[in-house]
Protein backbone atom coordinates (compact mmCIF):
# COMPACT_ATOMS: atom_id res chain seq x y z
CA UNK A 1 0.00 0.00 0.00
CA UNK A 2 1.70 3.30 -1.17
CA UNK A 3 0.95 6.56 0.83
CA UNK A 4 -2.42 8.14 0.99
CA UNK A 5 -2.55 11.45 -0.04
CA UNK A 6 0.09 13.76 -0.99
CA UNK A 7 -0.18 18.05 -1.59
CA UNK A 8 2.02 20.70 -3.14
CA UNK A 9 2.35 24.09 -2.91
CA UNK A 10 4.85 26.93 -3.15
CA UNK A 11 6.34 29.04 -0.25
CA UNK A 12 7.77 32.71 -1.10
CA UNK A 13 11.71 33.41 -0.64
CA UNK A 14 14.34 36.29 -1.46
CA UNK A 15 14.02 35.55 -4.96
CA UNK A 16 11.38 33.60 -5.90
CA UNK A 17 8.82 30.74 -5.05
CA UNK A 18 9.96 27.40 -4.42
CA UNK A 19 7.66 24.52 -5.38
CA UNK A 20 6.98 21.79 -2.45
CA UNK A 21 5.34 18.48 -2.44
CA UNK A 22 4.54 16.66 0.81
CA UNK A 23 3.80 13.13 0.71
CA UNK A 24 1.48 11.64 3.76
CA UNK A 25 1.81 7.37 4.58
CA UNK A 26 -1.22 5.99 5.34
CA UNK A 27 0.09 5.43 8.65
CA UNK A 28 2.28 8.15 9.74
CA UNK A 29 4.21 8.11 12.68
CA UNK A 30 3.60 11.37 13.45
CA UNK A 31 6.43 11.94 16.25
CA UNK A 32 9.13 11.09 14.02
CA UNK A 33 11.13 13.22 12.10
CA UNK A 34 10.01 13.88 7.95
CA UNK A 35 12.37 13.28 5.26
CA UNK A 36 13.20 15.87 3.36
CA UNK A 37 14.76 14.66 -0.13
CA UNK A 38 17.26 16.96 -2.22
CA UNK A 39 17.40 16.52 -6.02
CA UNK A 40 20.57 16.38 -7.80
CA UNK A 41 21.66 18.49 -10.36
CA UNK A 42 19.15 18.07 -13.26
CA UNK A 43 16.25 17.09 -11.52
CA UNK A 44 13.30 18.39 -9.93
CA UNK A 45 10.47 16.84 -7.75
CA UNK A 46 8.36 15.42 -10.88
CA UNK A 47 12.01 13.57 -11.51
CA UNK A 48 12.00 11.68 -8.42
CA UNK A 49 8.86 9.59 -9.97
CA UNK A 50 6.88 7.30 -7.24
CA UNK A 51 10.61 6.81 -4.89
CA UNK A 52 8.74 9.84 -2.58
CA UNK A 53 5.84 7.76 -1.95
CA UNK A 54 7.37 4.74 -1.75
CA UNK A 55 9.85 6.03 0.70
CA UNK A 56 6.62 7.46 2.81
CA UNK A 57 5.08 3.98 2.82
CA UNK A 58 8.44 2.19 3.93
CA UNK A 59 9.36 4.48 6.48
CA UNK A 60 5.69 5.29 7.89
CA UNK A 61 7.55 9.30 7.88
CA UNK A 62 6.17 12.43 5.83
CA UNK A 63 8.62 13.02 2.43
CA UNK A 64 9.15 16.37 1.63
CA UNK A 65 10.95 17.07 -1.78
CA UNK A 66 11.15 20.46 -3.19
CA UNK A 67 12.18 22.56 -6.59
CA UNK A 68 15.46 24.03 -5.98
CA UNK A 69 15.07 28.18 -7.30
CA UNK A 70 15.84 27.92 -11.22
CA UNK A 71 14.92 23.96 -11.44
CA UNK A 72 11.34 22.43 -12.03
CA UNK A 73 8.29 24.16 -11.03
CA UNK A 74 10.09 26.65 -8.85
CA UNK A 75 10.76 30.11 -10.71
CA UNK A 76 13.61 31.17 -12.19
CA UNK A 77 17.31 31.56 -10.52
CA UNK A 78 18.41 35.27 -10.69
CA UNK A 79 22.02 34.99 -11.89
CA UNK A 80 24.63 32.51 -11.86
CA UNK A 81 25.65 29.36 -9.50
CA UNK A 82 29.00 30.50 -7.31
CA UNK A 83 31.17 28.25 -5.99
CA UNK A 84 29.62 27.94 -2.79
CA UNK A 85 26.50 27.29 -4.11
CA UNK A 86 26.51 23.56 -2.60
CA UNK A 87 26.80 24.79 0.79
CA UNK A 88 24.65 28.40 0.64
CA UNK A 89 21.69 26.19 0.28
CA UNK A 90 20.93 25.38 3.69
CA UNK A 91 20.67 28.98 4.45
CA UNK A 92 18.63 29.69 1.17
CA UNK A 93 15.89 27.71 0.00
CA UNK A 94 16.36 25.06 2.85
CA UNK A 95 16.00 27.74 5.07
CA UNK A 96 12.81 28.88 3.85
CA UNK A 97 11.60 25.41 3.61
CA UNK A 98 12.39 24.93 6.98
CA UNK A 99 10.84 28.19 8.82
CA UNK A 100 7.49 27.56 6.47
CA UNK A 101 6.54 24.36 7.54
CA UNK A 102 7.84 24.21 11.12
CA UNK A 103 10.56 21.69 10.80
CA UNK A 104 12.25 21.45 13.98
CA UNK A 105 13.17 18.27 13.56
CA UNK A 106 14.31 16.64 9.84
CA UNK A 107 15.86 13.61 8.24
CA UNK A 108 17.93 15.08 5.52
CA UNK A 109 18.47 12.83 2.40
CA UNK A 110 20.10 14.07 -0.94
CA UNK A 111 20.94 12.67 -4.39
CA UNK A 112 23.97 13.28 -5.94
CA UNK A 113 24.76 17.40 -6.05
CA UNK A 114 21.96 17.02 -3.33
CA UNK A 115 23.46 15.11 -0.86
CA UNK A 116 26.22 17.75 -0.49
CA UNK A 117 23.36 19.93 0.36
CA UNK A 118 22.23 17.22 2.56
CA UNK A 119 25.32 17.22 4.32
CA UNK A 120 25.27 20.89 4.55
CA UNK A 121 22.13 21.03 6.16
CA UNK A 122 23.32 18.62 8.61
CA UNK A 123 25.99 20.65 9.50
CA UNK A 124 24.15 24.23 9.92
CA UNK A 125 20.96 22.70 11.80
CA UNK A 126 22.56 19.87 13.81
CA UNK A 127 20.21 19.90 16.54
CA UNK A 128 17.17 20.03 14.37
CA UNK A 129 18.82 17.21 11.86
CA UNK A 130 18.21 13.70 13.64
CA UNK A 131 19.99 11.50 10.50
CA UNK A 132 21.88 12.08 6.78
CA UNK A 133 21.26 10.44 4.35
CA UNK A 134 23.87 10.84 1.14
CA UNK A 135 22.72 8.80 -2.12
CA UNK A 136 25.33 9.26 -4.85
CA UNK A 137 26.78 12.29 -3.24
CA UNK A 138 30.07 13.84 -4.15
CA UNK A 139 32.21 14.73 -1.57
CA UNK A 140 34.86 16.12 -3.62
CA UNK A 141 35.71 17.21 -7.31
CA UNK A 142 36.29 13.74 -9.07
CA UNK A 143 38.22 13.20 -12.15
CA UNK A 144 35.29 10.59 -13.16
CA UNK A 145 32.72 13.61 -11.81
CA UNK A 146 34.30 15.84 -14.25
CA UNK A 147 34.73 13.01 -17.05
CA UNK A 148 30.83 11.93 -16.14
CA UNK A 149 29.95 15.71 -17.11
CA UNK A 150 31.89 16.25 -19.85
CA UNK A 151 30.18 13.06 -21.69
CA UNK A 152 26.91 14.23 -20.91
CA UNK A 153 27.38 17.71 -21.64
CA UNK A 154 28.33 16.02 -25.30
CA UNK A 155 24.62 13.80 -25.15
CA UNK A 156 22.85 16.65 -24.73
CA UNK A 157 23.76 18.48 -27.75
CA UNK A 158 22.45 15.35 -29.96
CA UNK A 159 19.24 15.54 -31.10
CA UNK A 160 16.24 14.84 -29.43
CA UNK A 161 18.23 14.96 -25.96
CA UNK A 162 17.84 18.70 -24.51
CA UNK A 163 13.93 18.04 -24.91
CA UNK A 164 14.17 15.24 -21.86
CA UNK A 165 15.28 18.58 -19.56
CA UNK A 166 13.03 21.22 -21.59
CA UNK A 167 9.96 18.69 -20.46
CA UNK A 168 10.80 18.74 -16.88
CA UNK A 169 12.45 22.79 -16.50
CA UNK A 170 10.44 24.34 -19.44
CA UNK A 171 12.06 27.67 -20.23
CA UNK A 172 14.42 27.16 -17.78
CA UNK A 173 15.97 23.90 -18.73
CA UNK A 174 18.65 25.85 -20.98
CA UNK A 175 20.04 27.76 -17.51
CA UNK A 176 19.72 24.20 -15.87
CA UNK A 177 22.33 22.63 -17.89
CA UNK A 178 24.66 25.17 -18.06
CA UNK A 179 24.56 25.37 -14.12
CA UNK A 180 25.57 22.48 -13.96
CA UNK A 181 28.19 21.48 -16.32
CA UNK A 182 29.94 24.93 -15.82
CA UNK A 183 29.90 25.47 -12.35
CA UNK A 184 31.23 22.21 -11.50
CA UNK A 185 33.80 21.95 -14.79
CA UNK A 186 35.32 25.57 -13.84
CA UNK A 187 38.66 25.83 -12.98
CA UNK A 188 38.09 27.74 -9.91
CA UNK A 189 35.87 24.62 -8.58
CA UNK A 190 38.54 22.64 -8.64
CA UNK A 191 39.29 22.59 -5.07
CA UNK A 192 35.95 22.25 -3.53
CA UNK A 193 35.13 19.56 -0.91
CA UNK A 194 32.40 18.88 1.80
CA UNK A 195 34.89 18.13 4.26
CA UNK A 196 34.56 21.48 6.67
CA UNK A 197 30.87 20.87 6.34
CA UNK A 198 31.30 17.20 7.50
CA UNK A 199 33.25 17.45 10.39
CA UNK A 200 30.19 19.27 11.46
CA UNK A 201 27.72 16.44 10.96
CA UNK A 202 27.16 14.76 14.77
CA UNK A 203 23.86 13.06 13.67
CA UNK A 204 23.68 9.33 12.37
CA UNK A 205 25.17 8.72 8.81
CA UNK A 206 23.87 6.28 5.60
CA UNK A 207 26.13 7.08 2.96
CA UNK A 208 25.19 4.64 -0.48
CA UNK A 209 27.15 4.46 -3.44
CA UNK A 210 27.03 2.20 -6.37
CA UNK A 211 30.52 1.08 -7.38
CA UNK A 212 29.39 1.55 -10.86
CA UNK A 213 28.74 5.33 -10.53
CA UNK A 214 29.36 7.23 -13.07
CA UNK A 215 30.12 10.73 -11.16
CA UNK A 216 31.62 9.08 -8.86
CA UNK A 217 34.03 6.49 -7.42
CA UNK A 218 33.32 4.75 -3.93
CA UNK A 219 35.87 7.45 -2.24
CA UNK A 220 32.79 9.30 -2.36
CA UNK A 221 31.42 7.55 0.56
CA UNK A 222 34.25 6.51 2.07
CA UNK A 223 35.56 10.41 2.24
CA UNK A 224 32.19 11.09 3.64
CA UNK A 225 32.52 8.40 6.30
CA UNK A 226 36.26 9.10 7.49
CA UNK A 227 35.37 13.10 8.21
CA UNK A 228 31.34 13.23 9.28
CA UNK A 229 31.72 13.11 13.40
CA UNK A 230 28.16 10.85 14.11
CA UNK A 231 28.49 7.29 13.36
CA UNK A 232 28.26 6.15 9.74
CA UNK A 233 26.64 3.56 7.83
CA UNK A 234 28.45 3.01 4.56
CA UNK A 235 26.68 1.14 1.83
CA UNK A 236 28.35 0.35 -1.51
CA UNK A 237 26.07 -1.86 -3.70
CA UNK A 238 28.15 -3.74 -6.38
CA UNK A 239 26.37 -3.33 -9.74
CA UNK A 240 24.65 0.14 -9.58
CA UNK A 241 25.29 3.10 -11.49
CA UNK A 242 24.36 6.85 -10.26
CA UNK A 243 20.69 5.94 -9.33
CA UNK A 244 20.41 3.67 -7.03
CA UNK A 245 16.45 4.94 -6.13
CA UNK A 246 15.64 4.44 -9.46
CA UNK A 247 17.25 0.97 -10.55
CA UNK A 248 15.79 -0.50 -7.94
CA UNK A 249 13.55 1.31 -5.87
CA UNK A 250 12.50 -0.90 -3.18
CA UNK A 251 15.98 -2.18 -2.41
CA UNK A 252 16.64 1.91 -1.39
CA UNK A 253 13.53 2.14 0.55
CA UNK A 254 13.80 -1.32 2.47
CA UNK A 255 17.70 -0.43 3.40
CA UNK A 256 16.71 3.45 4.28
CA UNK A 257 13.34 2.14 6.62
CA UNK A 258 15.51 -0.90 8.75
CA UNK A 259 18.30 1.93 9.24
CA UNK A 260 15.89 4.70 10.26
CA UNK A 261 14.50 1.83 12.00
CA UNK A 262 16.93 0.99 14.33
CA UNK A 263 17.02 3.83 15.85
CA UNK A 264 18.70 6.35 13.40
CA UNK A 265 16.56 9.64 12.96
CA UNK A 266 14.85 10.19 15.73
Amino acid sequence: MLASSAEDFWIATDHGRLYVKHWYPAAEDTAAAPIVLFHDSLGCVAQWRDFPEQLADATGRGVIAYDRLGFGQSDAHPGHLDAGFVETEAHGGFRFLREALRLDCFVAFGHSVGGGMAVACAAAWPEDCAALITESAQAFVEDRTLQGIRAARQAFAEPGQFERLRKYHGDKAAWVLQAWTETWLAPDFAAWNLDAALRQVSCPVLAIHGDQDEFGSPRHPERIASLAAGPVAKHVWEGYGHVPHRENAAAVTALVAAWLGAGNGG
